[in-house]
């Protein structure tokens, strides 16, 4: 990451301080992820990114993954919105005219997304065994 992005987020951090700098480049990160698995480079949607989101942050941190994330601030789909909207407001992410910060909140719960889908793949483990 360049030091003028570390920067830049670590003055969007001082401003809005209830997120940690790695949840913003954890954003960076699962955007990237997101334009690799459409195979198309375009316009990244926030449900879009939402859902890369959550498989990246399982992909990365397993069971972990709501931890990990709360660790840093990230209770919920509107924090990632939030993270998103500051981002675009520090110049370091575009938006299109039809984004908006209600296209992040209530997308899924975080129990469900990373605790429960857990949960079920350990039981299905158990049952195969």
């Amino acid at each position: 990451m360049s030091s003028e992005k570390t920067e830049s987020i670590l003055r969007i951090c001082g401003r809005d301080g209830r997120y940690a700098p790695q949840a913003y480049y954890f954003v960076f990160d699962a955007l990237d992820y997101t334009i690799q698995r459409m195979n198309k480079m375009r316009h990244v949607t926030g449900r879009e990114l939402l859902e890369g989101v959550r498989l990246y942050a399982t992909e990365n941190f397993g069971f972990l993954a709501r931890s990990v994330l709360e660790e840093w601030g990230v209770r919920c789909t509107e924090d990632l919105g939030n993270i998103v909207f500051n981002l675009v407001e520090g110049e370091l992410l575009s938006r299109t005219e039809t984004d908006r910060r209600e296209d992040f909140v209530d997308v899924f719960d975080f129990d469900d997304a990373f605790d429960q889908s857990f949960r079920k793949s350990l039981q299905d483990v158990r049952l195969t065994s």
